[in-house]
């Protein structure tokens, strides 16, 4: 059929079904031979129109029917419709789509099957091998179905996946689907049900449901039953719980979980959440009354002495204006062994594998381009036994204010201000004796945390925090421009002045088991400190080019002059305890000390060659090696404080140790990193940072290696050494396993020891004390391992893996932690993810009953 024959039979059948689906008037009218005026008929919407493209027709006056045959593709209402071909029956409006049949929605959704018997609007009707795919990827499979209302399809012996199918077998079943008696699906509830359903994967069944109900993909938030939450522990025995979800408005909803524990019974917890115009929150609590108190440790080592136990975590942000926000992180709990004996999510929780607390901070924040401001409070409750909640801090207010101003007209380069203000209260001052001598054999309680210092002595006792009133302030502005002389050099001149006024309120004494502790100045004082410097700065990069790459050496040095620092041992040193002196921050201008109550003060002056190269498109490497030396002056790393900061530190000698750097890929995914700090006399590692990755598509894996000396100054007075191996494998499409383990290469070294002075102590007194039993461990004794599974494709997430990290004796835990975790999404309907504490020991103040 040419063009012109075709476009003539697809206006004829638009014309012929436009008449005979119009409304009965208007073909009453046209079949008594009357104009076809209907006056008060609006124009039909261009939505309205229909539109129909076939190669010929087919009439049939006896049985009242028009066909369109060849390709037949109808637009109407937002549907589109093709199929071999359509047949309308004028008699049973009705329409037949036969062959090839495929209904377009118009939110995209493509309905196929073999025939199609629809109402003259396409709205409703049967479906015959019918298969439906949303525009979500979701599909739905039936041998017949039914459409009514426009919105309800009923499936009989229905199938739903989320899953594509198989591009190379398309016939093999998905990796799961749920077949059942009827699937259900009603669009104006957003609700899929299924009757009498099994879920398979493979095409194999392994659960059967009686009677389910789901939302479909449209909906965003509704209110139902949740995914359950599976649990099993020692302590809680088997658990189970059901989340109900409540959608009370399109802001704001509710989460209600009751969770059943064989063991302890029923814990409550509920979730609300609020978004409003500028911002949202959201608060949550948790609860139980516990059946078997016995399944913990008694205090201090567990929780056996609460019936209760609970918790309270909120968090909100709001935006006051672009530019200001204001927030808030809080979570309390009735001991600090609740959230990990029953799993509770704690989004202030900050841990690493031996120190946890909780900490809770709300704060004021504005920036803008050049200006930044922070102003929060912060409280911090423990969670490991030995801790105590009175040598905790609350700091109210921490204030900080940072401002930069660019080419300022009068100086040039770059001007800034700097301030900080910061106040905190303790209720009992933290003391520890030098040496730290802490043992891993420790399984009885103590609250003697001044280990042995009943009068502070500065050779033997450290301060790491005082009793009473800490409050600083400090300002600073500071100057600094960069020049370029014609031989490429570069000078940086800086100059800036800093002022500090502290006021020390102590509480001079705290009583635990009947001793007490003081320091050496009981009184309350208000002092200040002025720091000018003045310092310039000395680059000069040599750039030479080769065969094989770019090369670019730049000798760099550093000096910067200041006075004395003043009342280094007068100031609560809170904020500034941590001092690594590493490549990273040989040149900082301010200081080294990590806070602002400590700093740097004489004439320093820092010196290194920095190292870049380019070879090739993805190779380079980058090293930086330097040295710091005090030229006059009191060097404030050999004063020490009241808790020793800057001593050990590699700064503390007149010419400081080596610090180096390096950083190198020789190809694209491979990284090596490394940083060290060599003793200035002897070149002995004093620090060794290094770590390889490499990574692909197939393949990722990664070595960390940690190496630090003795630091007996600081209390540290064992060395400390690690290595970790970690990395993933793809086995198969959308199959990768993963592995990872640190190793404590200390450990070892320090039983021995343990044992040498046991067997010591035997032999010179074998009828007090017991022969020592070697230990039976080698030197790579592991401090945690983990390996899993995951399978992860567009429609599931299967993750199995197992976790074990060995007890840590100053928390009060006596075994290794051994967990295995089961996590299942499914798309669409939901995840299933269980735990199980397979440990038959005391952790986290268990008892091992």
């Amino acid at each position: 059929m040419n063009r012109l024959a075709r476009f003539a039979a697809a206006t004829a059948l638009a014309s012929s079904l436009a008449y005979l689906l119009a409304g009965p008037a208007y073909a009453q009218n046209r079949a008594a031979g009357t104009p076809a005026k209907p006056a008060a008929a609006a124009p039909a919407k261009p939505q309205d129109r229909m539109v129909v493209d076939a190669r010929e027709l087919v009439y049939d006056n006896d049985k009242k029917t028009v066909a369109a045959v060849g390709d037949v593709q109808i637009l109407y209402q937002g549907r589109t419709i093709e199929a071999d071909r359509v047949i309308y029956d004028q008699a049973n409006k009705r329409v037949t789509a036969i062959g090839n049949a495929r209904i377009i929605e118009s939110n995209g959704t493509v309905i196929t099957g073999d025939k199609f018997n629809l109402t003259d609007d396409f709205r409703d009707g049967f479906m015959d091998s019918l298969r439906v795919v949303n525009p979500d990827k979701t599909r739905f499979s039936a041998p017949r179905a039914e459409r009514t209302d426009g919105e309800t399809f009923v499936f009989e012996k229905g199938i739903y996946t989320a899953c594509e199918p198989c591009k190379d077998n398309p016939e093999r079943p998905p990796l799961w689907q749920v077949r059942s008696a009827r699937i259900i699906h009603k669009k104006s509830e957003q609700t899929i049900y299924y009757e009498d359903a099994r879920v398979e994967f493979a095409g194999i069944p392994m659960a059967y449901i009686p009677y389910m109900s789901g939302p479909d993909s449209t909906v965003k938030r509704k209110s139902g039953f949740l995914s359950p939450r599976f649990i099993n522990t020692s302590a809680l025995g088997y658990g189970v719980g059901l989340p109900y979800f409540l959608n009370l408005a399109p802001n704001y909803d509710l989460t209600l979980t009751p969770t059943y524990f064989s063991r302890q019974g029923f814990l409550g917890q509920v979730e609300w959440r609020h978004r409003l115009m500028t911002g949202s929150y959201a608060i949550r609590a948790s609860g139980i009354f516990q059946q078997d108190k016995n399944a913990y440790l008694p205090s201090p080592l567990g929780p056996r002495d609460n019936e209760f136990r609970g918790s309270v975590e909120t968090n909100g942000k709001f935006f006051i204006n672009p530019r200001w926000s204001v927030g808030w992180n809080a979570a309390m709990s009735t001991d600090r062994w609740f959230y990990k004996n029953y799993r509770i999510r704690n989004e202030s929780l900050s841990s690493t594998t031996y120190l946890q607390e909780s900490i809770s901070t709300a704060y004021l924040n504005g920036q803008s381009e050049s200006a930044w401001f922070d102003l929060r409070g912060y409280y911090f409750q423990p969670l490991n036994y030995q801790d105590w909640q009175k040598q905790q801090p609350v700091v109210l207010p921490v204030l900080d204010y940072d401002k930069r101003v660019h080419k300022p007209s009068f100086l040039g380069g770059e001007l800034s201000f700097t301030a900080n203000v910061t106040s905190l209260t303790r209720d009992t001052a933290a003391f520890s004796e030098l040496p730290q001598q802490k043992s891993y054999l420790i399984t009885t309680p103590s609250y003697s945390l001044y280990d042995g210092c009943a009068i502070y002595d500065k050779n033997h006792c450290l301060v790491r925090g005082l009793a009473g009133n800490v409050s600083r302030a400090t300002a600073q502005v500071s100057w600094r421009r960069n020049f370029i002389d014609p031989l490429g050099q570069m000078w940086t001149p800086y100059a800036s002045v800093r002022a500090d006024v502290f006021s020390v309120n102590p509480n001079t004494s705290g009583v635990i088991n009947s001793r007490v502790a003081t320091i050496a100045d009981t009184s309350d004082e208000v002092f200040g400190r002025v720091m000018p410097a003045i310092g310039l700065m000395y680059r000069y990069p040599f750039v030479a080019k080769t065969g094989w790459g770019t090369h670019i050496i730049e000798p760099v040095a550093q000096i910067v002059a200041r006075p004395n620092e003043t009342n280094s041992l007068r100031v609560a040193n809170e904020d500034a305890q941590s001092l690594v002196f590493d490549a990273n921050n040989l040149f900082e201008w301010s200081s080294k000390f990590s806070g602002f109550d400590r700093v740097e003060g004489g004439v320093r002056a820092n010196v290194g060659a920095l190292y870049t190269g380019r070879f090739g498109q993805e190779a380079f490497a980058n090293l930086l090696l330097g040295q710091s030396y005090q030229l006059a002056g009191r060097n404030s790393y050999a004063s020490g404080d009241l808790l020793n900061t800057g001593l050990n530190s590699g700064l503390e000698t007149r010419n400081s140790d080596y610090v180096a750097r390096a950083q190198i890929s020789p190809f694209k995914g491979f990284f090596l990193t490394g940083a060290t700090r060599l003793n200035a006399t002897t070149f002995e590692a004093q620090r060794i940072d290094a770590a390889a990755t490499y990574s692909n598509s197939i393949i990722s894996a990664s070595v960390g290696y940690g190496r630090y000396e003795p630091q007996p100054d600081l209390g540290l007075s064992r060395r400390r050494e690690g290595l970790s191996l970690n990395g993933s494998l793809k086995v198969a499409e959308n199959w990768r396993l993963r592995a990872g383990v640190l190793f404590d290469l200390d450990k070892y070294k320090y039983d021995r020891e343990l044992y040498r002075t046991a067997y010591a102590a035997y032999l010179a007194a074998p009828a007090v004390s017991a022969m020592p039993v070697y230990p039976n461990t080698g030197p790579f004794q592991s401090a945690s391992t983990s390996f899993g599974i995951n399978y992860t494709d567009e429609c599931t997430v299967f993750d199995v893996s197992y976790s074990q990290s060995y007890a840590d004796r100053q928390a009060g835990s006596t075994k290794d932690t051994r967990t295995v975790m089961f996590r299942l999404e499914l798309r669409t309907l939901g995840e299933i993810s269980y735990s199980q504490n397979i440990s038959s020991g005391s952790s986290d103040g268990v008892s091992s009953n």
